[in-house]
């Protein structure tokens, strides 16, 4: 019991700080795009609730993930471990997903930063096209010197009007040096959080159906915790293959991907209920896979073996 209790204190504090994290990287994200364009007018504030719904797929992917990891360095019993991070998880992000959308309503604005402001002679590059501004960048119809590749330099005293009118002020450039793996994180992890939103948003009872699947399937893949001796290099297995089943979800959520296997079941499961079932058909899988090792490790033990505290008959 000791060790469940801080099993589920270590799940409660990392689900709260992963999910704080998220959304305080997902704002300042937002302060550095916000500071790349050139000239910015008016900005609207960020919408909260929205980097909120972004951050909770991260918080239960995460969380999950360092949960079994401390559950098999602790050696926490495998049964009770699934059944209670597997309630925790569901408990967390049910609770979250409800507070989000009620906070949503009031419509929470942060002020935005103060856009970046060049002074004349301020060269912008987007691609392998460049544009000088003469006058400060506030000016949004100042004369400007464009350069098209290929093309003589291009002087627009006013840029309006016909044959006068080429490019907009393009972002910064230093902000376009991104890897590609955090890209692809960012842009799978919108999706997951867009379609938890758009569950919520259809009824409670599509949210939980397709929330709890997935935290079923995570949770099952607690024996990959335990595939070695060396805690970090499972959590780094751990790791890739919930990337893998965060990439799944997006192939299995795309309109295509859906509607092919709803044409393939012919109709009779609801197409909204396919995703839910490939989750729980897999999360069985794996859950067997786990229950048949611990019974044949089980069997592998002698029993006249003799427990930590007695000594061995000569």
């Amino acid at each position: 019991m000791k060790n469940l209790a801080r099993l589920t204190l270590f799940f409660s504090l990392s689900f709260i700080l992963l999910f704080i994290l998220s959304v305080l990287a997902g704002l300042l994200a937002y302060w550095i795009d916000l500071t790349r364009i050139i000239p910015t007018g008016a900005a609207e504030g960020v919408d909260a609730a929205g980097l909120a719904w972004k951050a909770l797929p991260v918080a239960i992917y995460l969380s999950i993930l360092l949960a079994l990891s401390y559950s098999a360095r602790r050696n926490i019993q495998s049964p009770l471990t699934l059944v209670c991070i597997f309630v925790l998880g569901c408990a967390f992000s049910a609770g979250s997903a409800l507070g989000i959308s009620r906070a949503e309503a009031l419509k929470p604005a942060l002020r935005p930063v103060s856009p970046l402001q060049g002074k004349p002679g301020l060269i912008l590059t987007q691609s392998e096209n460049a544009m000088i501004l003469l006058q400060n960048s506030s000016d949004i119809r100042g004369p400007r010197v464009v350069s098209i590749p290929g093309q003589p330099l291009i002087y627009q005293e006013v840029p309006l009007g016909p044959n006068n009118t080429i490019l907009k002020l393009p972002a910064l450039s230093f902000g376009e040096n991104t890897p590609w793996f955090i890209r692809s994180l960012d842009i799978d992890f919108s999706l997951s959080s867009g379609e938890l939103k758009g569950r919520l948003g259809a009824g409670f009872f599509s949210f939980g159906v397709y929330a709890f699947s997935l935290i079923l399937l995570l949770v099952s893949l607690r024996t990959l915790l335990k595939l070695s001796r060396w805690p970090l290099a499972n959590l780094f297995i751990g790791a890739l293959v919930f990337r893998l089943i965060l990439a799944l979800e997006t192939f299995l959520n795309t309109r295509e991907i859906n509607a092919l296997l709803g044409s393939f079941l012919s109709g009779r499961i609801p197409s909204r209920l396919i995703s839910p079932l490939i989750f729980c058909a897999l999360a069985v899988l794996f859950l067997i896979y786990t229950l048949l090792a611990h019974l044949a490790g089980n069997a592998a033990v002698p029993a006249d073996t003799p427990g930590p505290g007695r000594a061995a008959d000569d």
